[in-house]
């Protein structure tokens, strides 16, 4: 009986760990606890393995070098510099300004402010990275509004929580920072490989509600005349795009010319949104009135947050900055705009370091965790078990990646983003390594996969979110004076069903198509057409130096060594050693000719090797 606990140790610590999470301990402890309970038993079991465990005591010593690397690691610094811009930006009321200034842009269209929920989702995420943020800020300022004009309770609930989850999927998430760490990739390249699908999911999420408005129109109707403060001016928005694309291809044109043509896209893409935004607030501070308000309102709200979205990512994808280095600049481009705003307050700064260290010592604490369950599991050969199982799966590579997605959607169900990263995807990238997936490819449909842990029922926790500020109870709107009904838990549950099925199946394009993630490798190399030159050395005696014979023979006196084919060779061109006489100067120096080589042993062939010399140069003959 010992002997099979022994030899089935790996199986046996994994069921384990889910036991003891199920149960409801604290990750970081069931990690560690687990680890060290199972170094005990292993290395008292050892002797029974048959070889399968490869623990002992001063294995242990090796822990403090493991804690080190963890606490050392630069890439991780990058999840507090996030979580802090994240967070600051929340406070300075960017949310606020967005939801009510796109909201106003598409209010005259059905399902308008679904439209805006959707995008200021996909921009907060661009900026703060963080899910409770977005959803807790939407729910709490365009739930009342979409109540209020009418919107269906589960579609209304549905968006918001969909939205606010594009934080996991769309640079700079948190989520990709860890999953690059664990997969021992590039956090620029996961980035690079995410944006196309979290742009396609985004797009997904608008067509669902473009559908929806067409379907069923009166779930979703456009905002009434007399709540569009902002006014139309549609019009005047369109000309000020058109004068920035005017001033964008004069720009282009001038850079393109210069020194900087390899950035000029990005330098004339600058100065047309600086250009564009001195004019809107020139147009609104002196009163000059030549532009709508609503165009004014776009202009002065849209650019800030693109432009710190540029500061990070734009850095990170020129590979000017670091995804550290560039968090950094985003948490101080988050402080500069909230003093612009005049936001930035001892409170907001003091919240916000709060919240970054509460999570920062999280993840550090769950890290740690890791290490010690690992350092066990490896010695029970757990990783070993754990890639023959998967790599054995029938289908090859495309079963492995639908039975690891059936695997981690399953798991999302118990376990949030940060235990599926640390706990199951170190566990996973050895086998996908093995059979050769692409482990960016791999971190994208885990990361789109993760996203669904946030939104199925009963423990999403943008469901929780969501529920914590929506209203319990009919309340009287205070604008409209009409009751407005309570929202059920059951209304946020069945508004989410239909985005999780959306998020199963953008992991399914994800798979059938990986090229929506493999641009981060940049253009294929030709190499069809590739010469290969070796640079001349005159004076070797050979590689294609002048005095060559053809085919890149030497000619004779190069440097002083003896020419190929000297004297004494074979008939036919066989290389001799030709070694001169020691007893005067080399060939090629003014010296005399070398000594002629002894004849042949009589009745034996040439072997193209000259006969031994003495130290007077003349040859040594005799038995």
């Amino acid at each position: 009986m010992m002997e099979l606990i022994a030899q089935n140790m790996a199986p046996i610590m994994f069921v384990s760990l889910i036991f003891f999470l199920l149960l409801g301990y604290p990750v970081a402890f069931s990690l560690a606890a687990n680890g060290l309970l199972f170094f005990i038993l292993g290395v008292e079991l050892a002797p029974l393995s048959g070889g399968s465990i490869n623990l002992s005591w001063p294995l242990l010593n090796a822990m403090p070098e493991r804690f080190w690397g963890v606490l050392s690691n630069d890439t991780l610094l990058a999840i507090p510099f996030f979580t802090f811009m994240g967070i600051v930006l929340e406070k300075s009321g960017m949310a606020e300004d967005l939801l009510d200034t796109i909201g106003q842009l598409f209010g005259p269209i059905r399902g308008g402010l679904a439209y805006a929920v959707i995008i200021v989702g996909a921009l907060l995420a661009a900026t703060t990275g963080v899910v409770a943020a977005s959803v807790i800020a939407m729910g709490l300022i365009s739930l009342p509004i979409m109540l209020r004009y009418g919107y269906d309770r589960r579609i209304a609930s549905g968006v918001i929580a969909a939205s606010g989850t594009l934080a996991q999927i769309i640079p700079p998430s948190l989520v990709l920072i860890v999953l690059a760490d664990q997969l021992g990739r590039s956090v620029g390249d996961m980035y690079k490989g995410a944006l196309i699908p979290s742009i396609v999911l985004t797009a997904i999420y608008l067509g669902y509600v473009l559908l929806m408005s067409i379907i069923r129109p009166h779930s979703m109707p456009a905002l009434p005349k007399e709540a569009r403060t902002l006014g139309s001016g549609v019009m005047s928005l369109v000309v000020a795009l058109a004068l920035g694309g005017a001033v964008f291809y004069g720009a282009f044109r001038w850079f393109d010319t210069g020194t900087n043509a390899a950035n000029a896209e990005m330098m004339a893409a600058a100065v047309a949104v600086i250009v564009v935004y001195v004019l809107a607030l020139l147009d609104k501070t002196l009163k000059i009135n030549v532009m709508s308000r609503l165009a004014q309102q776009v202009v002065i709200v849209l650019i800030p947050p693109l432009a710190l979205i540029f500061l990070v990512l734009g850095t990170i994808f020129l590979g000017i900055a670091t995804p550290t280095e560039g968090g950094a600049m985003g948490a101080v481009g988050a402080l500069l705009l909230s003093a612009v705003k005049n936001r930035l307050t001892y409170g907001v700064v003091r919240d916000a370091l709060a919240a970054t260290t509460r999570l920062s010592a999280f993840v550090m604490f769950i890290l740690l965790g890791a290490r010690v369950f690992s350092l066990t599991f490896y010695g029970v050969n757990g990783h070993l078990w754990v890639e023959h199982l998967l790599t054995s799966l029938p289908g090859g590579e495309m079963g492995f990646l639908i039975v690891v997605s059936l695997l981690v959607f399953f798991l999302a169900f118990f376990l949030d983003f940060f235990e599926l990263a640390f706990i199951i995807v170190p566990l996973l990238a050895p086998a996908a390594d093995a059979m050769g997936i692409d482990l960016i490819w791999f971190g994208v449909i885990l990361g789109v996969n993760m996203q669904t842990s946030f939104m199925h029922p009963p423990f999403g926790f943008a469901l929780f979110f969501l529920r914590s500020v929506a209203p319990k109870e009919a309340y009287v709107d205070k604008l409209t004076g009409r009751k407005i009904e309570a929202v059920k838990t059951s209304h946020i549950y069945w508004g989410a069903v239909p985005f999780v099925v959306i998020q199963i199946a953008m992991i399914a394009i994800v798979v059938a198509f990986p090229g929506l993630v493999m641009h981060y490798k940049g253009k294929p190399v030709d190499t069809s057409n590739v010469s290969y030159t070796l640079p001349t050395m005159p004076g070797l005696g050979g590689l294609g130096a002048p005095g060559a014979a053809p085919g890149g023979i030497p000619a004779p006196g190069g440097l002083g060594l003896p020419p190929i084919g000297a004297p004494g060779a074979a008939p036919g061109g066989g290389l001799t050693l030709g070694t001169p006489s020691l007893g005067g100067p080399p060939p090629g120096l003014g010296g005399t000719a070398p000594a002629t080589p002894a004849p042949a042993p009589e009745g034996g062939a040439s072997s193209g090797v000259p006969a031994p010399m003495g130290l007077g140069g003349a040859p040594i003959t005799g038995n």
